[in-house]
């Protein structure tokens, strides 16, 4: 995913920024626990296209650390 664009993407729930999980072509909200998919490259950004994160992986996502 191009950097510029996951740069300015946020959640369009809650507004916070993403984390691009490479190998399962999502993008996290750590906020509300969402995860939005990457269909060929593009985010779809629609909350009835996202998945609720389970326990585990809301567990691990707390472990995740982002750098500018």
């Amino acid at each position: 995913m191009d950097k510029k664009l996951l740069d300015i993407l946020v959640c369009p729930l809650c507004k916070s920024g993403l984390i691009f999980k490479t190998e399962e072509q999502e993008l996290i909200c750590k906020a509300d626990g969402l995860a939005f998919p990457v269909r060929d490259g593009i985010p779809v950004m629609l909350e009835e296209e996202a998945r609720a994160l389970s326990f585990e992986e809301n567990e691990a996502l707390r472990q995740h650390v982002t750098h500018p």
